[in-house]
């Protein structure tokens, strides 16, 4: 099948490399020319693990192509996905400004009957809105189908959630623009992945309602984490021993500096912004963004505390990105945290495997450090922010002696505190 995916971004690129993985004929397009420059000779442009392979793998053999050109693109193509940026409004909204531009371009071009899929997450009402949109700008009466497919890709395993996913959704109203979306997702039948057939409307909400519940999920064990912290016992016992009730479930009951990334900070404001747009406030969601907001705040003097003040001493922080095989910096609590830090006056030397080049587009003004051990020499306290797995097996004993002051805020609750404190460090945790 040919098709064409508008936006060559994160969801965009890993969406048309797994299509042409799939044997599909895919033409991603982008308005970049550098980037789809880059793309076009296999320079990947995000950061994902296993996704320069399968482009330079595609492209070798004519499944994938770049471009700018979206007329050709469209024209070429059966389906063709929307999965440009949907940036936050200062109210928390999606601006669809890129999204409804896309749309009016592809109605220029459309000479056959089409379907238009929204990867794009996108308030509900979009895909009404969107198809009001196509048929004011089509050159001559047409017909075509709009339909939903959200994306539940994780950053750091993408291309395995996309290859074996949960489910997946489409939501429409056209038997036959679904029809050639479950041809489009034919391999999955072989791993008998569940498909999830509903309205415009569902699909549009099933995305943001999923991300809002794993949201909440942290926001609440971040809570009783804070709890555990008062009361003198350990959130680790206490998430483990809920997370088997089987009705919740272990995954995402992981304490920490709150969470960040493009999704669940964009995706909760969006969510509690569409609650207000229909009169149903999103109570629970309103709490979700104010915790995690607190989760950061509370990070700051819980360092401060350990280093005895902070004006003057210096902090080693490893990891930056919002989560690990990740370079996305999106909305990270690395950055508040450490401009926290810094306007107490403390120092900032930082390491991360792969967010460097990001981390410093946003914070320039702390030091930049090459592995682990040049980032804690010198240090009064060191801060694990990002779990990457290259932490969890440090040699503590050496960074002890290359440290000025043997003190640790382990903000992921990476090493366990009776270890840590029989090395001779102080050791704070995150409900422990």
């Amino acid at each position: 099948m040919h098709i064409a995916v508008i936006g060559s971004g994160y969801v965009g690129l890993v969406t048309g490399t797994c299509f042409a993985e799939f044997g599909d004929d895919v033409t991603c397009v982008d308005v970049d020319a550098e980037k789809i420059a880059r793309l076009a000779r296999g320079e990947i442009t995000v950061y994902e693990p296993g996704l320069n392979q399968l482009v330079k793998k595609n492209l070798q053999a004519g499944r994938l192509r770049f471009t700018t050109d979206i007329g050709s693109a469209t024209e070429q193509s059966l389906v063709v996905f929307l999965a440009v940026g949907t940036p936050p409004k200062a109210d928390g909204s999606a601006d669809l400004t890129y999204l409804e531009g896309a749309a009016r371009e592809i109605s220029e071009h459309l000479d056959s009957y089409k379907v238009i899929a929204t990867k794009s997450t996108v308030p509900v009402g979009t895909g009404r809105r969107l198809a009001s949109l196509i048929r004011e700008h089509l050159p001559k009466p047409l017909g075509f189908s709009v339909v939903s497919n959200p994306e539940f890709l994780r950053e750091g395993a993408a291309i395995s959630d996309f290859m074996r996913p949960d489910r997946v959704v489409i939501g429409g109203d056209d038997e036959q623009a679904i029809a050639i979306m479950r041809d489009l997702y034919r391999p999955l039948y072989l791993i008998e992945t569940p498909f999830v057939i509903t309205s415009l409307e569902g699909a549009e909400l099933i995305k943001y309602a999923a991300n809002a519940f794993l949201a909440t999920k942290i926001s609440f064990v971040n809570e009783i984490a804070n709890l555990c912290e008062k009361v003198g016992c350990d959130v680790h016992e206490v998430a483990r021993a809920i997370g088997m009730d089987r009705r919740i479930g272990s995954k995402f009951l992981h304490p920490g500096p709150g969470f960040g990334g493009s999704c669940f900070p964009k995706d909760t404001r969006a969510l509690a912004a569409i609650g207000r747009e229909f009169s149903s406030p999103m109570r629970i969601v309103d709490a979700v963004i104010e915790v995690n907001e607190q989760q950061r705040l509370s990070m700051v003097p819980k360092i401060e505390s350990l280093a005895g003040g902070l004006r003057g001493k210096r902090i080693a922080v490893l990891g930056l990105a919002f989560k690990p095989e990740t370079d996305d910096m999106r909305d990270a609590p690395s950055v508040g945290i450490i401009r926290g830090l810094m306007r107490r006056g403390a120092t900032v030397s930082a390491y991360d495997p792969v967010a460097r080049q990001e981390a410093q587009k946003i914070l320039p003004e702390i030091e930049f450090a090459d592995d682990e051990y040049v980032a804690a020499a010198g240090a009064d306290v060191l801060v694990f922010m990002t779990e990457w797995n290259q932490f969890r097996a440090l040699d503590m004993e050496r960074i002890r002696s290359l440290m000025r002051v043997p003190r640790i805020a382990d903000l992921r609750n990476i090493y366990e505190p009776d270890d840590m404190r029989n090395l001779g460090f102080e050791y704070v945790g995150v409900g422990r």
